[in-house]
């Protein structure tokens, strides 16, 4: 997911050492946000990567690959694309680390199809490659899915909106990812279905990329388009405030209702203060430390992990609504990220 903020000076300077050529396993020192987090020379190696160091969704990912890569013993090299959408990137950190003998790789995909011949590479020679978050498409590329459930998550805030409303025409405006990516359909596509509705429902669908200042012109042009928009799908948070803005542009945002999906801290603490009704909350920390552990265990007794594990999802709101379980904000920045 694209998942816009700026980072202090310190992590930005971790990220310029964890970018795709740094795979060395010697490159950066530990005290600058390395490429690899060693356990010694005999530990199982496992690679991660990220489709941006940049993002607090994929800082968190690699924080919690490390914290399990040291209680594990096993030495994690990171590296990530230069952009989300970075495919080229991201299969030059594949065939390095397969050259520096990882155990396993654990992957956001940036490009959930073009990945996929360089991941069949890399089974090939016996690697364990864990989709994190997104999954590759087919998902069949990889050994084993650790993500949220894209679908529910939607649905979640479907069922949260449609009872917000409590009966009042919807005229919904879906600010979504962009077509064809995975997590943007199923997000989408959970949203209509707890809600009750269709794409024929949507009086405005745009695209933006999950970024803040798209997710502003998108809602422009939603209410220039129908200006009697009530209800809001965002695919983030950031898309979300981006919406926000333009409303309060147009002192409307009192009576359109906003939700969403992500749960990072700027996201929970939009709720609190108002901004966004609900968000549905993920665990990208919970995604990359499972990981590990899998890859670890695999070295050890061979046995690779498969299929689809759940990393969980919440619906976080202060405005409870009848007959839709969710949690308050205090929960939400206790366990955000970013």
């Amino acid at each position: 997911m694209s998942r816009i903020s700026r980072l202090p000076s310190s992590l930005l300077r971790a990220a310029a050492c964890t970018g795709v050529a740094a795979l060395t396993l010697t490159a950066c020192g530990s005290g600058s946000g390395s490429g690899t987090t060693s356990a010694g020379s005999g530990s199982v190696k496992v690679g991660l990567i990220t489709k941006t160091d940049t993002n607090p969704f994929f800082v968190k990912m690699k924080e919690g690959a490390e914290k399990a890569a040291k209680e594990n013993g096993a030495q994690l090299s990171t590296a990530a694309g230069k952009f989300d959408g970075d495919n080229a990137g991201q299969v030059t950190a594949i065939e390095n680390m397969v050259a520096a003998g990882v155990k396993g790789i654990l992957i956001t995909p940036s490009d959930s199809k073009a990945i996929v011949p360089a991941l069949e590479k890399a089974r090939a020679k016996g690697v364990l490659v864990i989709a994190l978050d997104t999954p590759t498409d087919p998902e069949s590329a990889v050994d084993a899915l650790f993500a949220t459930d894209n679908l529910k998550a939607g649905e979640l805030i479907g069922e949260y909106a449609k009872a917000a409303m409590k009966g009042k025409t919807a005229k919904i405006a879906a600010l979504d990812l962009a077509p064809g990516v995975s997590v943007g359909v199923q997000r989408h596509n959970g949203f209509l279905k707890g809600f009750g509705a269709t794409d024929k429902d949507v009086a405005c669908a745009q695209d933006t990329g999950g970024d803040q200042a798209k997710g502003q012109t998108a809602m422009e042009n939603c209410l220039q388009k129908e200006p009697g928009i009530n209800v809001v799908y965002t695919i983030n948070e950031p898309a979300a405030l981006g919406a926000y803005t333009a409303l309060k542009a147009k002192g409307r945002e009192k009576d359109v209702l906003i939700v969403s999906v992500d749960g990072g801290c700027t996201g929970t603490q939009a709720v609190k203060d108002g901004k966004i009704a609900a968000t549905s909350q993920q665990y990208p920390l919970k995604m990359a430390a499972e990981g590990v552990k899998a890859v670890v265990a695999y070295a050890k007794d061979g046995k690779k992990a498969s299929g689809y594990t759940d990393t969980g999802v919440t619906l976080i709101s202060d405005k409870a609504q009848d007959g839709v379980t969710s949690k308050d904000t205090a929960y939400g920045l206790e366990n955000c990220w970013g």
